[in-house]
C-alpha cells in the first residue's frame, strides 16, 4: 500500500500532538499531587508516561526522517550532487572575507535545505540555483573574493 509523504508527515504530526497531550497530562497529574487535590500520580508512574511520551516523539521523528528521505530520494537532483555543492559552499564559506557574501551563501543553503526539510521538491530546484551562482563566485582556492568595497563589510578570520 502507497503512502504518500504528505501522509507519513501528517501521522508524524498527529503523533508529536498526542506526545504534547500526554506531557501536559503527566504535568497537570504531578502538579495535582503537590497541591494535594485530585488523584495522585506516583513518581514510577510519572516515569512510565515520560518513557512513552519520548517513545512517541521517537517514532514521530523516524517518521519525518522517513519522509524527508523519501522527499530527497524523488528529486530531480541526486544526494551526491547535493552533497557535493554543500562541500563546495563549506569551503568557500571558510575563505569568504566580506559579510554581504557570507550572508548570501548561508541564505542559499538554508532555503535549500527549508525545501527538503518541508517536503517541497519544487522550491529546491531555485534554491540550488541561487547556492551554485554563489558558489561558482567565489574562487576555489587562494584569497577570499572581495570587491573595492573600502574595508567596509569584511571580516577576520
Amino acid at each position: 500500500m502507497a503512502t504518500a509523504d504528505g501522509d507519513i508527515e501528517a501521522l508524524a504530526d498527529s503523533l508529536t500532538d498526542n506526545a504534547d497531550a500526554l506531557h501536559r497530562r503527566i504535568m497537570a497529574a504531578i502538579r495535582k499531587k503537590d497541591a494535594a487535590t485530585g488523584q495522585a500520580i506516583t513518581h514510577a508512574e510519572a516515569q512510565a508516561l515520560f518513557e512513552q511520551e519520548i517513545a512517541l516523539r521517537q517514532q514521530a521523528n523516524a517518521l519525518y526522517a522517513d519522509a524527508t528521505k523519501s522527499a530527497v530520494a524523488g528529486l530531480a537532483i541526486p544526494v551526491r550532487e547535493l552533497l557535493d555543492l554543500a562541500a563546495r559552499a563549506r569551503e568557500r564559506i571558510r575563505r569568504i572575507d566580506r559579510a554581504k557574501e557570507l550572508a548570501g551563501i548561508a541564505a542559499a543553503l538554508l532555503n535549500a535545505a527549508a525545501a527538503i526539510a518541508a517536503l517541497r521538491p519544487e522550491g529546491l530546484a531555485p534554491a540550488l540555483e541561487d547556492l551554485k551562482e554563489h558558489v561558482q563566485a567565489l574562487p576555489e582556492t587562494g584569497k577570499p573574493a572581495s570587491r573595492a568595497s573600502g574595508g567596509r563589510h569584511t571580516m577576520d578570520s
